[in-house]
């Protein structure tokens, strides 16, 4: 049965069991024509080579490497600063799961390091004549610092567009706000974005959060959400104290702060979620750490027609805004509207200047195409706003400054069309 049939079977059944809106997103705007769909087969070379393979940070000084195999193989990843010394060596865990009639592949996950900052490594997987040969590049363990940000990547000709053009960046991390494969119930489309990803995200480390897209939870079928998300892309939530890997934290740089959140589990007032929260923003020592970076799926301000009213946006900024602002945020990043939208500091709906700065970034490709409605007349809170695909760079250079840069990718070049210099919080005497 073809891919595209069946996710219509899969929508059709949604549909028939009363499911209306799927994944709980009702789509009132009218989108532009998308570009092509692409799907990246499995290499039936060998059906039991590494593939899907990425990498994403754990604690301050390893990486966790994670990837398929059609057969049962071993966890194990030997890697060393050079293709002809791999030295060392670490196994790992292996697991699967099922979605309906699905049934994955084997899923590795193995942990290495410690490892040099800022360093070049290399990593073999599988054994002969299975395995493969990939390279690292671990992040700086001091500031500067270069992240990639993005959001609803999905698969299309766009999104090969939006990772052209990230790789030409010279990222040292890319953070993405959500909405990954778009697969939407159809199992092997997580298989084939695995694959599209893998040039990139075997090079970097990907830290990522959920979005509406990755629940794919099917009443009386599969109660399970997130099933396929959080098997196939594990980060490191053990290490920050938190239960889930739908929210988690992480430090970088010896500057930075990165915190992820679930727009789609419980995030009110004594969920575990907000108590987790609490407690980890309590542990920022801004002295050490200045800068302070949220992920989140639905945003909290939005001056475009998309996705206006969500609970997910309105509920979940009523219960947690609050613990940002005291918290001194620097930065929220969100995807889920399909443009690029920029906000002034702002706190409770009016500029602040001890607020973060809120970004929308859903514009990195997905295939139901760009949100180009937007409220007018233009809030003053709102700076720029723009319904083109695209992604963003965050350049952290030291304690205290740091660019934002927006780039259109609808031509064949990545082009700069919105960008500020921009001051942590805790460099500004009236937040402190």
């Amino acid at each position: 049965m073809g891919m595209v049939m069946q996710m219509r079977l899969l929508q059709l059944v949604v549909l028939f069991i009363g499911v209306f809106e799927l994944n709980g997103v009702v789509c009132s705007y009218t989108r532009p024509p998308v570009r092509k769909t692409i799907f990246v087969p499995h290499n039936d070379d060998d059906s039991n080579s590494p593939e899907q393979v990425h990498i994403s940070q754990v604690g301050q000084d390893k990486m966790r490497i994670s990837w398929i195999t059609s057969n049962s193989g071993p966890a194990k990843v030997e890697y060393g600063p050079s293709p002809s010394s791999i030295a060392f060596s670490e196994t790992g865990s292996t697991s699967s799961y099922h979605y309906i009639l699905y049934e994955s592949g084997e899923i590795h996950d193995v942990v290495i390091g410690p490892l040099k900052p800022n360093t070049v490594y290399y990593y073999r997987l599988g054994d002969p004549p299975s395995s493969r040969t990939y390279q690292l590049k671990t992040p700086p363990s001091q500031l500067p610092i270069k992240f990639a940000v993005t959001g609803d990547l999905g698969q299309t000709e766009w999104t090969k567009s939006t990772l052209e053009h990230i790789e030409k960046s010279n990222y040292d991390m890319l953070l993405l706000a959500g909405d990954l494969a778009y697969a939407d119930m159809v199992q092997e489309l997580w298989d084939s974005y695995g694959r599209l990803v893998e040039p990139l995200a075997s090079q970097r480390p990907w830290m990522v959060t959920q979005g509406n897209h990755e629940i794919e939870k099917i009443p009386i079928i599969h109660s399970e959400p997130f099933t396929a998300f959080n098997a196939r892309w594990r980060m490191p939530y053990e290490e920050s104290a938190s239960d889930s890997n739908l929210y988690y934290s992480f430090d970088v740089a010896g500057g930075v702060h990165v915190i992820m959140l679930g727009s789609y589990t419980d995030f009110e007032a004594g969920s575990s979620q907000y108590q987790w929260l609490q407690g980890d923003l309590k542990k920022v020592d801004r002295s050490k750490t200045p800068w302070v970076v949220v992920l989140i799926h639905a945003p909290w301000y939005n001056s475009n027609q998309a996705h206006q009213g969500e609970k997910e946006s309105v509920n979940m900024k009523a219960a947690l805004e609050g613990l940002l602002y005291q918290a001194r945020v620097d930065f929220v990043f969100a995807g889920h509207v399909h443009a690029y939208e920029r906000f002034t500091r702002v706190y409770k709906d009016k500029a602040d200047n001890c607020g973060p700065v809120h970004i929308t970034i859903g514009d990195g490709g997905n295939r139901e195409g760009l949100a180009t409605n937007y409220i007018d007349p233009k809030p003053d809170i709102s700076i720029f706003r723009e319904a083109s695909f695209g992604h963003g760079i965050l350049e952290v250079f030291n304690a205290s400054h740091a660019l934002w840069s927006w780039h259109r990718n609808d031509n064949d070049e990545a082009t700069a069309s919105d960008s500020a210099w921009l001051t942590t919080l805790t460099s500004n005497p009236a937040c402190k």
